[in-house]
């Protein structure tokens, strides 16, 4: 089936991957995308109905309570979105034997380990969001045979609040920043994400022999938070976003206390979507070549 004829429904669609993956399937496929305001995912009636009338070929969920720290507080709530929701859209997903994707988060993992993280490692969430995010994860995996569980990390784009363009804002308001340098991660660009899903989304529909299950998806090169800010605001100069840098120095998790504990670790392996789906890692610098478009 050619892709043109494809049916998608997106959840979360005016999120950082989310409005990227709209613009890039506009031209593609019939696409259904909702957000909140036309879709709660955490109502299972409007879930089925929504599901039932458009009969998608695959569902991506691109929805997701993302607020780490207010996550502590806002623990109902965080189930509600990373754990109910999904399973509602799994089960309408079954229902009509549609394909479902569903991205998910590096904090699974403790952090705690070294080296990259392989989808066969064993999830150890220490805080409400990943313990939320791996319980979406195990309901969409139960409750539909045909699924993608995309974990990712350290997520920006031109939409939503993301580190670059906090850090770009910052730069404007301060002449000294403190930058975290001792977790480490790969930043991934959110129209990465989204061309990666589509290129899943294109092999879901035509070859009945997918490999389901979770990958891995994130950027390279691994860097500390402290590296990420230096390249952008290097870039901020040259592209002549900002005239004036601050002050950077790099600063420990210690001296950084936030009420949800981040991974020291965030690498994610790439073995495995490489392997089946000939995907590369996202290449974070290159998305940085038009800084402008982050403001």
């Amino acid at each position: 089936m050619k892709m043109n004829m494809l049916k998608v429904l997106i959840t979360g669609c005016h999120g950082q991957v989310g409005s990227l993956l709209v613009e890039q399937l506009s031209n593609k496929a019939t696409v259904m995308a909702v957000d909140r305001n036309e879709l709660d995912i955490t109502d299972e009636s409007a879930v089925e109905k929504a599901v039932s009338s458009f009969q998608p070929d695959i569902i991506i969920n691109a929805a997701a309570h993302t607020a780490v720290d207010r996550a502590e507080e806002e623990t109902s709530l965080s189930y509600q979105i990373n754990r109910d929701g999904p399973m509602f859209l799994a089960r309408a997903a079954e229902k009509i034997n549609a394909a479902m994707i569903h991205i998910s988060t590096d904090y699974v993992f403790s952090g705690d380990d070294e080296g990259e993280y392989s989808e066969t490692d064993k999830p150890d969430p220490q805080g409400v969001y990943g313990q939320s995010k791996l319980a979406g994860e195990l309901v969409v995996a139960e409750a539909c045979e045909r699924h993608i569980i995309l974990r990712t990390a350290w997520v920006f784009g031109e939409h939503g609040n993301n580190f670059v363009k906090t850090m770009l804002r910052l730069g404007r308001e301060r002449d000294r920043l403190g930058i975290v340098g001792d977790q480490f991660g790969g930043p991934t660009y959110a129209g990465d994400i989204a061309a990666t899903l589509i290129k899943i989304a294109k092999k879901i529909q035509a070859d009945e022999e997918v490999q389901w299950g979770v990958y891995h998806y994130s950027g390279a090169p691994s860097v500390s938070w402290f590296e990420f800010a230096s390249y952008i605001f290097e870039q901020a100069k040259c592209q002549g976003v900002l005239e004036k840098l601050p002050e950077l120095s790099s600063i420990t998790t210690v001296e950084y206390p936030t009420p949800a504990k981040r991974p020291a670790n965030s690498k994610l392996s790439m073995d495995k979507i490489e392997s089946e789906f000939g995907i590369n890692a996202s290449d974070w610098k290159s998305a940085l070549a038009n800084i402008k478009s982050y403001q």
